[in-house]
């Protein structure tokens, strides 16, 4: 594995073990169920698309350089149709999306977003 993929993936983990245990400190404190909403899951599935995306980022980056950023919408793409496929049935289950709910997907999604998005923009400048 190369040494940007290893480092991607030790800042992911670490970045989401802070996050979730700052999302579990924060439920607690307001008396909300811990592992509710499928919270667990979300982290997992999150981490590893993230993790999988970067990994075929950087293996595809050589080949196709000039296509990169539309490899990265695509992974952004697909994310979504996970969400909505695996997590959004039991969400709007009772015919509401709630603020725990979204907040459940969308943290850990929004910390890998940005993860992503800043070691995309790392690796496009080494290229250039």
């Amino acid at each position: 594995m190369p040494k940007t993929v290893s480092r991607f993936l030790v800042i992911l983990v670490v970045a989401l073990g802070i996050t979730f245990s700052l999302h579990i400190f924060i439920l607690n404190f307001f008396k909300q169920p811990l592992f509710g909403d499928k919270i667990v899951l979300s982290y997992v599935v999150n981490a590893l698309l993230a993790g999988t995306i970067f990994f075929s980022l950087q293996k595809l980056k050589e080949r196709y350089k000039t296509q990169i950023g539309f490899l990265f919408l695509f992974g952004s793409a697909l994310k979504f149709v996970v969400f909505f496929s695996l997590f959004f049935p039991s969400y709007k289950a009772d015919g509401v999306m709630d603020k725990l709910e979204f907040a459940a997907f969308f943290v850990p999604y929004v910390v890998c977003l940005v993860l992503e998005t800043y070691s995309l923009s790392q690796m496009l400048n080494k290229m250039s």
